[in-house]
């Protein structure tokens, strides 16, 4: 694609779905920002009014016009079509709630993300990432996504939510459902009988916390309750959901971007290899210029808004384009230049608004240490491909890649 030559001749807004907007979407959002900052558009199947500057995607987020719960902008469901029940519950967590019950499940869920518990956490991830660096260097050339990027996640949700090994072929099954098993011809079956079948293992793994409390998050958010107030059972069935959601695709996707970027920038590592402080300030920037995460749930309009010039109408699906916020040079100097001393920041790569990331401590925590030893043990580390040859996934609101091949050393 001569991207050049084709944005010259842009007249419309892209196909968000498309493969040419996945594979050339910071050329799209720097078009968006500048001709169509809000336009009407297909987000999967959804009809949305997307975002794309950065003070209107922070404004809309903090917007009490717009509203995270569906039925209460359009008096129809919470999805715009009928699934079973155990689906629903994948849509009923509090990041598609708002207040009073967004505060009350939030003040809820806090309690188990204590500092104790972090810290706990973060001592696992200094050991696990390094015995599966271990194993990686010993086989030189690898897929760091899958032996690396991927692992880590996995075996830190297993412990928050308490997943014994026995059990955890099972919940790791339910894990890759969750993430791959709505697309294509897979969705009948992930409807039908997997997330239904998770459901109900996850019903049983509470019944056993409840009888037998253990020292982990999910025992946690069982006991954790506020003036009287507590999580009922399906409401603890979607926070799983969520850290599933949330804590295990986000978490690889950060960690292979970083890497990659950082591997891209080969000035930008030597600073970092020289300057192992800086990691704090290099995730803040991975997150800035090519974090995973590139839209948040979508909002509705609780009555007609005119952005631009454009009057979005009530009950109507709003999108904040994020990465194309996170590039905005009316924000950011430089905004497509990688630099891990970038500061001031603001960057929206976990949101913004009373739906901010509330496990972003730990994704970051998650990305430090992972970077930090990868790079500290692998002084030679390089991709064995050239980066115009790695595969990004299409994936709407996503910004991610099928494998990061690279040598180890």
């Amino acid at each position: 694609m001569n991207t050049a030559h084709s944005f010259s001749r842009l007249k419309t807004p892209p196909d968000l779905n498309s493969k040419a907007f996945a594979e050339h979407k910071y050329e799209y959002y720097r078009w968006l920002r500048e001709e169509a900052p809000v336009f009407k558009g297909k987000l999967s199947v959804l009809n949305v009014y997307v975002l794309s500057r950065y003070e209107d995607c922070v404004s809309m987020l903090k917007d009490p016009r717009f509203v995270r719960n569906r039925t209460t902008a359009t008096g129809g469901g919470r999805l715009p079509f009928p699934v079973p029940k155990s689906v629903r519950l994948m849509s009923q967590s509090m990041i598609t709630e708002d207040e009073p019950d967004h505060r009350r499940l939030r003040n809820l869920v806090q309690q188990a993300f204590t500092r104790g518990s972090l810290a706990k956490l973060s001592a696992r991830i200094e050991v696990l990432t390094n015995e599966l660096l271990d194993v990686a260097e010993a086989q030189g050339t690898v897929d760091l996504k899958q032996v690396y990027a991927l692992p880590i996640p996995v075996r830190v949700i297993q412990e928050m939510v308490g997943v014994s090994d026995e059990d955890m072929p099972r919940f790791k099954d339910g894990m890759s459902t969750m993430k791959d098993g709505f697309s294509g011809w897979a969705i009948a079956r992930t409807l039908l009988w997997d997330i239904p079948r998770l459901t109900k293992f996850v019903r049983k793994l509470i019944e056993r916390k409840r009888a037998d409390p253990q020292a982990d998050m999910l025992t946690g958010l069982i006991q954790a309750e506020d003036e009287g107030e507590k999580l009922n059972e399906d409401e603890l069935v979607s926070m799983v959901f969520l850290l599933i959601i949330a804590g295990y695709e986000t978490t690889v996707q950060l960690i292979t971007n970083g890497v990659l970027t950082l591997l891209q920038h080969p000035e930008q590592l030597e600073k970092l290899r020289e300057h192992p402080e800086l990691i704090d300030s290099a995730v803040e920037e991975i997150l800035r210029y090519a974090g995973p995460i590139h839209g948040t749930k979508p909002e509705y309009a609780l009555a007609d808004v005119t952005i631009h010039g454009v009057t979005i109408p009530k009950g109507a699906a709003v999108f904040p384009l994020l990465g194309a916020a996170n590039r905005d040079p009316a924000v950011f100097e430089n905004p497509d230049v990688f630099d891990i001393t970038r500061s001031p920041n603001k960057h929206v790569g976990f949101g913004s608004g009373i739906h901010a990331c509330l496990g972003a401590p730990l994704a970051r925590m998650e990305a430090r240490c992972a970077i930090t030893n990868l790079i500290r043990r692998n002084p030679n580390l390089r991709l064995t491909v050239s980066p115009d040859e790695l595969e990004v996934e299409i994936r709407p609101a996503w910004h991610t890649y099928k494998r990061l091949p690279v040598v180890m050393g």
